[in-house]
């Protein structure tokens, strides 16, 4: 009788890297945009010939698309009917629904809820400004969490060490008011974990001031909250106002989560 051959990890990581290059490619055009064969093949250092099946096989299953030339592939449908089944199923976003429809009402600005991936937050969730001047964002932007009042505030609630390691050494600026020195950002995160709440003012967005809370649906907190503003409505003691309704959903979310810990 002959045994079977245990697979070897070669063998085992054979079809998980076609897996990869799959996804590598949706990664690729949602963050860069669309492109050619040939502009992917080289964006992402993959042989035209092993992209080709590729390419046509996620087109086939609706996860692609192309242009009307045909020769421009772009995000196709199924990818949006995935990514809306994963908002709609998940846990946190539906408990923070209610948060965001309370800040929304009472602040009448732009609020997000934000998710740490990485090194960055991707926006989850959204509630628009009743004003004509709002800020322009969209639900699955990635943005550097360490220049954003989102990140910031989950990275308040983290140990020292886990925020050098989210804080790069050399900071691109998305505005000419980003902070791009790491002590000066690391200081703005220490504050934020004093203060309870982060601020970051025109340094993803011009004219933006925003104002974030971590949401502790869970240790560690990796969702946050933030109320987007544009700095000419930052008048009156408006900026007070929307900083202590923000501490205030805080302190109410972090009271359920102990709660629901102790049953």
């Amino acid at each position: 009788m002959q045994l079977e051959k245990t697979p070897t990890r070669e063998a085992v990581a054979g079809p998980v890297k076609s897996a990869a290059r799959a996804l590598d490619l949706l990664d690729e055009i949602a963050a860069h945009g669309p492109g050619t064969q040939l502009q992917l093949s080289t964006r992402l250092q993959i042989p035209k010939s092993s992209l080709h099946a590729l390419l046509r096989t996620m087109t086939a299953r609706g996860w692609l698309q192309t242009d009307p030339t045909g020769s421009v592939y772009q995000l196709g449908i199924h990818s949006l009917v995935v990514s809306s089944a994963y908002l709609d199923g998940d846990p946190v976003l539906a408990r923070a629904k209610a948060v965001m429809d309370e800040v929304a009402a009472a602040t009448e600005e732009t609020v997000h809820v934000g998710r740490l991936d990485g090194a960055d937050v991707i926006y989850t969730a959204k509630r628009e400004s009743v004003h004509p001047l709002r800020m322009h964002s969209a639900v699955g932007r990635r943005l550097p969490a360490y220049s954003t009042s989102l990140g910031r505030a989950i990275m308040a609630e983290m140990p020292e060490p886990a925020r050098h390691e989210l804080v790069p050494d050399s900071i691109a600026a998305l505005t000419p008011h980003t902070t791009t020195d790491k002590d000066a950002v690391l200081t703005i995160i220490d504050q934020a974990s004093v203060h309870g709440y982060a601020v970051e003012s025109e340094e993803s967005c011009m004219g933006v001031r925003c104002f974030g809370v971590a949401l502790p649906f869970a240790r560690p907190a990796l969702d946050a909250l933030s109320v987007a503003v544009p700095i000419s409505r930052l008048d009156g003691g408006r900026e007070d106002f929307i900083i202590e309704t923000l501490l205030s959903v805080k302190a109410k979310v972090a009271v359920m989560h102990d709660n629901s810990m102790v049953r």
